[in-house]
């Protein structure tokens, strides 16, 4: 399937492609357009746009994207659903001191986009970022912290 969201990735546009490769499509392919052309060429290239304005898996009743694929997926992984947290913090910027992982997170993904602004260069590396986040996720949860 084809995915679609804005370019220049960042904390969101960095854990959805992730969540979407790992639990809901690991044969996804990624577009990153500029947020004027989101819908056009969703449209064209039959893409499911996320986290851009006014699209189903994107910003709504206070939830990031990532929280919006989480409930519409239904993935009820309690790892996930800390992690959602951690990344709504991040990502949400009055809500950043919400998590205390969330500033840490917030500049990793600076980092990275400094690093390598090629979206999909970002991707590459920064998932290895969030495959560990997820494994600490694990662990927070099974220990019940």
């Amino acid at each position: 399937m084809k995915w679609i969201t804005r370019s220049h990735v960042h904390v969101d546009r960095v854990a959805c492609p992730w969540l979407i490769t790992r639990f809901i499509d690991n044969e996804a392919e990624f577009l990153f357009v500029p947020k004027s052309q989101v819908d056009k060429v969703a449209a064209e290239a039959g893409a499911i746009p996320f986290d851009a304005p006014g699209v189903e898996l994107g910003h709504h009743e206070g939830r990031c994207s990532f929280e919006s694929i989480i409930l519409k997926y239904g993935l009820t992984d309690p790892a996930l659903q800390r992690m959602a947290k951690i990344v709504h913090a991040a990502d949400v910027a009055e809500d950043i001191d919400k998590d205390p992982i969330a500033r840490g997170l917030e500049a990793i993904a600076s980092g990275y986009s400094l690093r390598y602004p090629d979206d999909e260069e970002n991707l590459a590396h920064q998932f290895e970022v969030y495959d560990a986040l997820y494994a600490w996720c694990r662990l927070s949860v099974a220990k019940g912290t």
